[in-house]
């Protein structure tokens, strides 16, 4: 079976994979951006939204992918694991937090929701943009988990 502290390669993949999304929009790529930021966001392309929302999530993702990647570590120890554990289980909770809670809000069409989001973007938003979030939060999650579980192996295996 999956081991516990390999659930950090499944998360590494789910960041790059992100981040080549948004690197791809950044470099020009029209392909799912309307659907994903709005056909006025998309056909504009305003320089905060591309260096903030797109090359500045790409690098986000790319750091996430980094930390998921220490979280396959088993050489790390004291505190720097149990910040890392902290880091994953943070990661994996804002993950599922937006994927969860913006799905909510959607489906309960809260107040405040802009109504100006057209059919296609609240679909795809639903279907793969928010279950992609929760994805994310969960492979986190587990990669902190099993990375918690695997350091408390490790003490209670330590020679005496």
């Amino acid at each position: 079976m999956f081991r516990s502290f390999h659930w950090g390669y499944p998360a590494v993949g789910w960041a790059v994979v992100f981040a080549s999304v948004h690197f791809f929009w950044a470099l020009g790529g029209e392909a799912g951006l309307d659907i994903s930021a709005g056909q006025q966001l998309a056909a504009e392309r305003p320089g905060w939204f591309v260096a903030g929302g797109l090359w500045g999530v790409g690098c986000l993702c790319l750091i996430g992918a980094l930390a998921a990647f220490g979280l396959t570590r088993r050489s790390v120890s004291g505190l720097r694991r149990r910040l890392l554990t902290l880091l994953g289980y943070g990661v994996g909770a804002l993950l599922l937090l937006r994927g969860i809670g913006i799905e909510v809000l959607i489906l309960a069409d809260a107040p405040g929701i802009d109504v100006s989001v057209g059919s296609a973007q609240r679909f795809w938003t639903l279907v793969l943009w928010n279950p992609w979030f929760v994805l994310g939060g969960v492979l986190f999650a587990l990669a902190a988990h099993g990375f918690g579980k695997n350091a408390a192996d490790c003490i209670s295996a330590a020679p005496r």
